[in-house]
């Protein structure tokens, strides 16, 4: 026995098959609009639910949807975009000064255990409160807006950026010793170019500690023309310590001092000391610009500067300002053009490597020179 639909047919007066066929025919009619003028005229035409949706390429779901519509609405209302479609509700600015507040505050605040945001969360967050708060429109906001809304904002509460707080209350005050000082190199710069012998040498020091020595388990594999255009490293290593690169810069000369040592004690430090005291000559002052380190002012430091009185002054830098050293723009090269990617088969190795880096460098010396502002924000000081 034939399958007989209960629904009741659509009838269709002249009017609303004239209001269809002009649907039909009009280029300027939706898509959506298209498909329901056509759904509902083939209906009319007494073709079943399955046949329609076959000859229009639709789901039966959506046949039968469209046709109970129209039957409840009439043809007019019934074809109409159904609840949902079109342009969504306008997200007030109250409700997106919200959204963006809540970027503003972390997830811990509000009882999650959650450090930063994650889509979803927020997501989450917004729509079981949104009502609540006063803003109905957010009550199904995608993840999509909500990343517009953060965009639009430029708050980007998924990334954590690193900042050094000025804990030292005599910043200015520390930072202008070291800025009046670079300045005094730079007139003792000019004082050896007219061949004087200066009574003052400046040095900017540091420790490069944590150096690793690591070697490669497998072979690397060079690049390749045509095949293999960078250089292939297997993920394994071997681990042969690490080592600790002291230097001081001769902000007058140029020249490099340096040591290479397994540690960084007090101990390895007086050793450094005593070897710029054999490197210059007696009588002369060797200003050492230098960080706040505990080994700089231990008690073994100082009971070794008592040996030596007036042959070293250390001007320490802020605490947290190691960038107004002068000394790191070398440690960055090094990095840079050296350390990176280095690996060695012994510490005896990477140690030679150093050291013939540095010694090339001290075979024709560059004088850095410090550009500053001598103001009341030393912040502006920058390398030349």
């Amino acid at each position: 026995m034939p399958f007989v639909s209960a629904r009741k047919p659509i009838l269709l007066s002249d009017e609303d098959l004239d209001y269809l066929e002009k649907l039909i025919r009009s280029r300027t009619t939706r898509k959506d609009l298209h498909e329901r003028a056509k759904i509902i005229l083939l209906s009319h035409q007494n073709k079943s639910d399955s046949a329609i949706a076959r000859e229009l390429g639709l789901t039966r779901q959506k046949v039968i949807r469209t046709i109970n519509r129209v039957l409840t609405l009439g043809i007019q209302e019934g074809l109409k975009d159904l609840p949902g479609r079109g342009r969504p509700k306008t997200i007030t600015p109250e409700a997106r000064t919200w959204i963006v507040g809540l970027l503003c505050r972390k997830p811990l605040e509000f009882g999650y255990p959650h450090e930063i945001w994650t889509q979803r969360l927020l997501q989450q967050h917004i729509q079981e409160h949104a009502i609540d708060e006063g803003f109905p429109e957010v009550a199904k906001i995608s993840q999509g807006t909500i990343s517009k809304i953060a965009n639009a904002s430029t708050i980007k509460p998924h990334k954590i950026r690193s900042y050094v707080q000025k804990q030292d209350p005599e910043f200015h005050e520390k930072a202008v010793v070291v800025l009046h000082t670079y300045e005094e190199a730079n007139i003792l710069k000019v004082l050896e170019k007219e061949g004087g012998e200066p009574d003052t040498f400046i040095l900017s020091f540091d420790e490069k500690s944590g150096i690793q020595v690591l070697d490669t388990k497998y072979p690397d594999l060079m690049p390749v023309p045509g095949q293999f255009p960078y250089i292939h490293r297997d993920y394994e290593y071997i681990r042969h310590g690490t080592i600790c690169l002291q230097a001081a810069l001769d902000l007058v000369t140029g020249f490099v001092h340096y040591r290479i040592t397994k540690r960084n004690r007090s101990e390895e430090f007086v050793d450094f000391l005593k070897m710029l005291d054999t490197q210059y000559p007696e009588g002369v002052k060797l200003k050492i610009i230098l960080d706040n380190l505990k080994v700089h002012s231990s008690v073994e430091t100082k009971k070794y500067l008592k040996t030596v009185p007036g042959r070293f002054e250390f001007i320490f830098t802020p605490k947290h300002a190691s960038w107004l050293n002068i000394i790191e723009a070398f440690f960055s090269k090094t990095t840079r053009t050296v350390l990176r990617g280095i690996r060695a088969k012994s510490e005896e190795e990477i140690i030679e490597r150093i050291s013939r880096y540095i010694d090339t460098l001290n075979q024709a010396p560059v004088i850095f020179k410090w550009s500053y502002k001598m103001d009341a924000n030393p912040s502006g000081v920058e390398i030349a």
